[in-house]
């Protein structure tokens, strides 16, 4: 079928001859209808990209026709056409959400010109569609286990209300991919996500990055700049790392949470913001608070509904779906075909160990994608290029065979924290008084590790 179709629906057969024939010569492929009731049934089944339609025609006349095909189509493109247009009918027939009317008799160079507009305007709405597409397939989230099944119906569940969220987990487990699905599903999905990252961002610079300064202001303000709350405007804002953010600053957020306004540094104008605003961070907020280092009272605003990220770890059934889609994802974006990989490669890297970052993971798979011998990656490729070791049970006597800092810190907070459960029998209350350790920090701990009274036995052996 061509991929340039339209439909002409007019109660005038010499209408319809001489358009037909005109657009025919033009090269597209044309349907006409003879009213409204015949013109939506072929609109149903030949789904065209540019309809012409009559406005006064009996029966269903054309603003209803155009109603109900809008209905059907949100991005139809529907030209309307008339004897005796009106500036009424004109504001009516844009209201319903016609791209232009035009007025008999037809002008043949208007109606060339408005068919090359029309098209060349879908054609970028198309491309914008696609480009949206591949953004967002870059921040799909992958998973078939429990904790992921849950994770993404905690994320459906929020996404659709207006409450601020707090999202939790280790550095590289994927919270910025977390935001975004809350974005998207969101009534601001159409509006800007905006992201800062408050530990990347100098203290002396984040409120000028976060509320926008004015010309002179300070040393280096050449000019007017909009902060990323205006920026984030009917949208989203994402503070990442928030437990980074100065303690002024801190106080300023506060303020825009709570009176929907903000003002730019030299300025004494408030501007108003709606925005929603979603934090995230790999910080113990509950300690930070306790060393005087964060606000409780901004804790409390941003916390509406947490949502915690687990490491990989803890859901090693994920790896072999998430290779696959590293795979895909990283030949759609170098434009090359998808690589393959052997069941005993994939075998091979669950079974190594994967402290908890998907980002090591998705790293490790462009290594091979770019560095494997053949076009079938295989266990051979995995054991020269990846060198990780086999997963173990965590214990004090492995602790010296972690090959990172991170992994370190992680294997010894671990077996240290089952070691005092053990010792007070998983008594969490006593276990936490001993730790001077709030209880539901410690709740928090032993869901991370996935504690439980059988790992203990083991893993301290």
């Amino acid at each position: 079928m061509s991929t340039r179709r339209i439909l002409v629906v007019d109660d005038e057969p010499g209408i319809r001859q001489a358009l037909g024939q005109l657009l025919e010569y033009e090269g597209f492929e044309v349907r006409t209808a003879s009213g409204g009731t015949e013109g939506l049934r072929e609109y149903e089944t030949f789904r065209p990209q540019l309809v012409f339609l009559d406005v006064k025609m009996a029966g269903i006349d054309g603003m209803e026709v155009l109603k109900r095909i809008r209905q059907i189509d949100g991005q139809a493109v529907v030209v309307m056409i008339s004897g005796h247009a009106t500036i009424q009918t004109a504001v009516e027939a844009t209201q319903l959400g016609a791209y232009d009317i035009l007025e008999k008799p037809l002008d043949t160079d208007r109606v060339l010109v408005l068919l090359r507009n029309a098209f060349e305007q879908r054609s970028l709405s198309e491309e914008n569609e696609r480009l949206r597409q591949t953004i967002e397939s870059r921040f799909e989230m992958v998973g078939r286990t429990p904790v992921i099944r849950a994770l993404l119906d905690r994320i459906e569940k929020v996404a659709g209300t207006p409450a601020r969220v707090l999202i939790t987990g280790e550095n590289g487990t994927g919270k910025e991919l977390v935001a975004r699905a809350i974005h998207r599903g969101s009534t601001r999905a159409k509006k800007p996500f905006v992201e800062v990252n408050c530990a990347a961002i100098p203290s002396e610079l984040i409120e000028s990055e976060l509320f926008g300064h004015m010309k002179g202001s300070f040393t280096g303000a050449i000019g007017d700049r909009a902060g990323k709350f205006e920026q984030a405007d009917h949208g989203t804002l994402f503070l990442d790392e928030i437990g980074d953010m100065s303690l002024a600053a801190q106080a300023k957020v506060l303020r825009v949470l709570q009176d929907g306004v903000v003002t730019r540094i030299g300025g004494n104008k408030p501007i108003q913001v709606d925005v929603r605003v979603l934090a995230a961070t790999n910080k113990e907020l509950e300690a930070e608070i306790a060393a005087g280092r964060f606000r409780e009272d901004l804790y409390y605003r941003l916390n509406v509904v947490p949502i915690t990220v687990p490491p990989l770890r803890e859901r090693r059934e994920d790896i072999e779906p998430l290779v696959i889609h590293f795979l895909r994802q990283l030949a759609a974006r170098d434009g090359l075909p998808a690589r393959s990989i052997t069941d005993d490669a994939l075998r091979r890297l669950t079974g190594l160990e994967w402290p908890g970052i998907v980002r090591e993971l998705r790293n490790t798979v462009e290594r091979l994608v770019i560095l494997a011998t053949g076009s079938l990656i295989n266990t051979a490729d995995v054991e020269r290029l990846v060198g990780r070791r086999p997963a173990e049970p965590t214990s004090a006597g492995h602790l010296l065979d972690c090959q990172t800092f991170e992994e370190f810190k992680v294997a010894a907070e671990r077996a240290f924290l089952l070691a005092k459960l053990r010792a007070f029998d998983w008594n969490v209350s006593e276990t936490a008084r001993a730790l001077d350790m709030p209880r539901s920090n410690l709740y928090k701990k032993i869901e991370r590790y996935a504690l439980t009274r059988e790992t203990a036995a083991d893993a301290l052996s």
